[in-house]
C-alpha cells in the first residue's frame, strides 16, 4: 500500500500593519519551521483574492483592515470557497481586551493578540497542528506519513465543510454580540421623490444590498435606503429577520420553503413573493429540519 508524507501546512497572514505583519510571520517561523507562509497581504480585499487563489490551510486575519475587515474578508471567503475544498483554519489578529475575546475561546477559531507573544502564538500552533492532524491536511511534522487508504472520502469533505461552515456561522454570531446593541427599528423609512414613505417592518419581504443602497422589498413594491446592511442588521429583531447572505436579509415569516439543487446549493422560496433567495453555506444551518 502506497503511503506519502502529507505537504507542509501553508497560511495567509492578511494585517495591513507591515512591521505587526512582519513580526507574525518570523514568530511564526520560529514557533514553526515547516509552516510555508505563501502570502501577505495588506488588506481585507487582498486577503479575499489572494485566499480564493491560492486556498491555504490557515487564514491569519486582522479584524480591523481597510477595505474589508477580517471577518468580511472570512464570511466572504466562505461564501465563495470552492465546493469539496476544505475550508481554512481561521486565527483572528486582534487587540480586542480579555473580556471581548472571551466570545473567541468557545468558537473554532482562534485569535492571537496584538503585539504577538511567543507564549500565546505557540497555544496557537499547537491547535492549528492538531486540527491540521484530525482534518487530514497539512501536517506540523515531516515525519507524519497517512496511508493512501486513510484519506479523505468525498463525504467526509463535505462533512467537515459543513462543520466548518457552522463554526464560521457560529463566531460571527458571538462576535455580533460583542458590539453594543442598538435601537431596535420600527419603521422603514424611505425617500420616494418628494416624499418619505412609511414602511412597517411587518411588511418587508426582504432586504437586498445595491452597492451604497438597500432594496427594501415588500409584497407588491420596493424602495430604497440609503445604508448599508451591517447598519441595519443591529437594529432588526434577529427572530425576526434572518441574515441568508452578505447581501440579503429575509423575514423569517416569508419563507415558504428552502429547496436544495443538485449542487447541494440551498435557496428560499416566498409565501407572497416570485423572487428565490440564494443562501450562504454559513447560514444554511437555519434551514435544518427541526
Amino acid at each position: 500500500m502506497s503511503q506519502y508524507t502529507p505537504r507542509a501546512p501553508r497560511a495567509l497572514i492578511a494585517e495591513d500593519e507591515p512591521i505587526l505583519a512582519a513580526a507574525l510571520a518570523h514568530a511564526l517561523q520560529r514557533l514553526w519551521p515547516e509552516l510555508d507562509i505563501v502570502a501577505t497581504c495588506p488588506n481585507g480585499v487582498e486577503a479575499l483574492r489572494q485566499g480564493l487563489a491560492l486556498q491555504p490551510d490557515i487564514l491569519f486575519l486582522d479584524i480591523k483592515m481597510p477595505g474589508k475587515t477580517g471577518l468580511e474578508a472570512a464570511e466572504e471567503l466562505a461564501e465563495q470557497w470552492p465546493d469539496g475544498v476544505a475550508f481554512p483554519h481561521i486565527v483572528f489578529v486582534t487587540a480586542y481586551d480579555e473580556y471581548a475575546l472571551a466570545a473567541f475561546e468557545h468558537a473554532a477559531a482562534d485569535y492571537v493578540l496584538k503585539p504577538v507573544n511567543d507564549a500565546r502564538l505557540g497555544k496557537t500552533v499547537e491547535r492549528l497542528q492538531q486540527r491540521l492532524r484530525d482534518s487530514g491536511g497539512g501536517s506540523g511534522t515531516a515525519a507524519t506519513t497517512v496511508t493512501a487508504a486513510a484519506a479523505p472520502t468525498t463525504t467526509a469533505t463535505q462533512a467537515a465543510g459543513s462543520t466548518s461552515d457552522d463554526n464560521m456561522a457560529r463566531l460571527l454570531s458571538q462576535l455580533q454580540a460583542m458590539l453594543p446593541p442598538a435601537p431596535r427599528l420600527q419603521m422603514i423609512r424611505a425617500a420616494v421623490g418628494n416624499s418619505v414613505r412609511m414602511i412597517a417592518l411587518a411588511d418587508v419581504v426582504y432586504f437586498e444590498a445595491l452597492d451604497k443602497y438597500i432594496n427594501v422589498v415588500c409584497q407588491d413594491s420596493e424602495a430604497l435606503i440609503r445604508t448599508s446592511l451591517k447598519e441595519l442588521l443591529p437594529q432588526l429583531d434577529p427572530q425576526q429577520f434572518w441574515q441568508i447572505h452578505r447581501g440579503t436579509i429575509v423575514n423569517a415569516s416569508a419563507i415558504a420553503t428552502a429547496v436544495r439543487d443538485e449542487a447541494g446549493k440551498l435557496s428560499l422560496t416566498l409565501r407572497q413573493h416570485p423572487a428565490q433567495l440564494r443562501v450562504s453555506p454559513l447560514y444554511a444551518h437555519l434551514f435544518r429540519q427541526m
